[in-house]
């Protein structure tokens, strides 16, 4: 603690997709760090990261907000959305440290840097941050929804995108279907082409990451499937991804 004091934590849940994780601390804290709206933050804003880089405690960098609405891939290989990108310095042993603006609020969680460059790191925002520790509270983790494929992006031929009516010239190929999973119980097989869901269209295997949030789970989801039989939808009823 910043007074020196030391308290026992227990780790609630954690989203291995974020790197984020919800620790509750016994005892009470006179003062807490409020949680900014991160859709409210600017480029060339002010940012001052805070952490412990290279075991130094308490240090503290400044920067600006350089881009917002960035995308980077966790270590599980999926894309975290709406990340800020900042050029305050950030090392080793700033990950999971506070983003802060020049409103003492926390705009984001310091997570990453890119090795070899000079004023490019990255933050998971305050929004995304707090639906995650929202879910953790909820639910003990974060659902995401899951429809049991694997998959790679692919080419589109004009002619199916004409038929699917979507403009992307790329889409998402099935490499295989999970037995008995809703995919599957769809009638989706391996070597279908997912162009679109819901209508929009799904560009490669991130659309499809993406699109398959939590708020898909339980609910019916169309989607536009190229065949060499030509284009159908085929309804998809998604279910929370396992642990």
């Amino acid at each position: 603690m910043p007074d020196g004091a030391s308290r026992e934590g227990r780790v609630l849940g954690r989203d291995p997709d974020t790197d984020i994780a919800l620790v509750r601390a016994d005892g009470s804290f006179a003062d807490v760090a409020p949680l900014g709206d991160s859709k409210r933050l600017r480029r060339g804003q002010i940012a001052i990261a805070i952490g412990n880089p290279l075991g130094f405690e308490w240090t503290v960098t400044a920067g600006v907000v350089s881009a917002l609405g960035r995308s980077m891939r966790a270590s599980t290989g999926r894309l975290i959305d709406d990340v800020i990108q900042t050029d305050a310095a950030l090392n080793p042993g700033n990950s999971g440290g506070p983003l802060v603006s020049s409103a003492g609020e926390v705009i984001g969680v310091n997570t990453a840097m890119i090795h070899g460059a000079q004023g490019i790191a990255f933050a998971v925002a305050s929004n995304t941050a707090n639906f995650v520790i929202s879910e953790i509270i909820r639910f003990g983790r974060v659902r995401r929804a899951f429809i049991g494929v694997s998959a790679d992006t692919t080419n589109l031929p004009r002619r199916a995108a004409l038929l699917s009516q979507v403009s992307s010239s790329t889409a998402v190929r099935l490499r295989s279907v999970e037995k008995n999973s809703p995919a599957a119980r769809a009638g989706l097989k391996e070597g279908d082409i997912i162009a679109a869901i819901d209508g929009r269209p799904v560009t490669g295997v991130d659309d499809l990451v993406r699109m398959l949030d939590a708020e898909r789970i339980g609910r019916e989801t169309l989607c536009t499937v190229v065949r060499r039989t030509g284009v159908s939808q085929v309804a998809v009823t998604p279910v929370a991804r396992p642990n």
